[in-house]
């Protein structure tokens, strides 16, 4: 019998595609979304690219008797990939408290009810951002945790923290937890990708919406930082890359492969590209010209960051293997199937 992961956030951009790499693993997948941020449509694009439907629930993590129909309804669920949460840095500092109660009540119920259903592992999606601004770069697993920049940043801090304390109470189930850079791209069917509601928050969507037309122009946020050419510097991940990292994560978890209980793997490139570097490169490979205009630096934003990996390399076994070029053009081709289907 196949193993059950519940996805929680699994119609979300990274959660989609994480399914699809599950399923194609040989797990049984369960998914839950409230759909906030995503749509219900990406279900069938899971299904085109694996030729199987994941069970699907419209779902919000904060309710917490929803969660334990959920876990009644799909006995035998042997690990949590938990994506759902708010996750715009901006919009977090405007608004604290949504991001503190989405964030961190959702994973919360998910603990409490783990050992009540025999869930034995639970991989959790973190951030970069809890490093701060890291003294050295590239940044590893051991660089010191630094006070949050933001309210998003701070959730996933907290969220860490709640996990270790947890587990090191002596409740019957693990954690990895997993700290992502900079996620972007689609995957190479294109029946997948990032579609945020609204204004995109995310840097690519909002460049790829700009190319196409849809948005006037792309801003940047300040130019003046202290890096080659004054734009912030980040490291930017292949999502497919990114969701074979969490298939490898749960059989190691499921596996009894785990050094600790908790462990925690910087998922990153090793490369750092600024803003201006990405435009440049998308502008490059798909001959599109991107309007753009500096603006002021944005509240929350770290000047530069990016990922030392190896550790990540070395005991999973993962790597990240697309290159900028084929991802921001897996990113550009989502755009126009969008386009295509009239949705965007």
């Amino acid at each position: 019998m196949k193993q059950r992961i519940l996805v929680t956030g699994g119609a979300g951009y990274i959660g989609s595609h994480t399914v699809v790499e599950l399923q194609n693993a040989g797990y049984e997948v369960i998914v839950i979304d409230n759909l906030s941020n995503s749509r219900a449509d990406v279900i069938d694009g899971i299904e085109r690219i694996t030729h199987i439907r994941p069970a699907f629930e419209i779902l919000d993590c904060n309710d917490r008797n929803g969660l334990v129909r959920l876990f009644e309804k799909y006995p035998g669920i042997k690990g949590i990939i938990h994506f759902a949460a708010s996750k715009a840095v901006g919009e977090s500092v405007h608004q604290p408290l949504q991001y503190y109660k989405n964030n961190i009540t959702s994973l919360i119920n998910l603990l409490e009810l783990m050992p009540e259903y025999q869930v034995q592992a639970i991989v959790f999606s973190s951030s970069c951002t809890v490093y701060g601004q890291p003294d050295l770069l590239p940044v590893d697993e051991n660089a010191p945790i630094k006070p949050a920049l933001s309210p998003y940043g701070n959730t996933k801090q907290i969220n860490e923290e709640i996990i270790r304390d947890v587990i090191y109470s002596g409740v019957p189930y693990k954690s990895i937890i997993l700290r992502y850079f900079n996620p972007i791209g689609a995957h190479p069917s294109v029946e997948i990708g990032e579609l945020p509601q609204g204004t995109p928050q995310n840097l690519v969507p909002f460049l790829t919406q700009t190319a196409i037309g849809i948005r006037k122009e792309l801003s940047v946020f300040g130019n003046d930082y202290n890096t080659p050419d004054g734009s912030c510097i980040r490291d930017y991940i292949n999502v497919v890359d990114l969701a074979k990292a969490h298939v490898i994560a749960v059989d190691r978890l499921l596996g009894g492969k785990n050094l600790s209980n908790v462990e925690v793997f910087n998922l990153g490139t090793g490369q750092g590209v600024s803003v201006l570097e990405l435009i440049e490169t998308f502008e490059r490979v798909t001959g599109v010209k991107v309007p753009y205009k500096i603006v002021a630096r944005r509240e929350g934003d770290i000047e530069k960051v990016w990922a030392n990996p190896a550790y990540a390399n070395r005991v999973l076994g993962w790597k990240a293997v697309e290159s900028l070029d084929d991802t921001l053009l897996s990113s550009w081709k989502w755009q126009l199937k969008l386009r295509e289907r009239a949705i965007m």
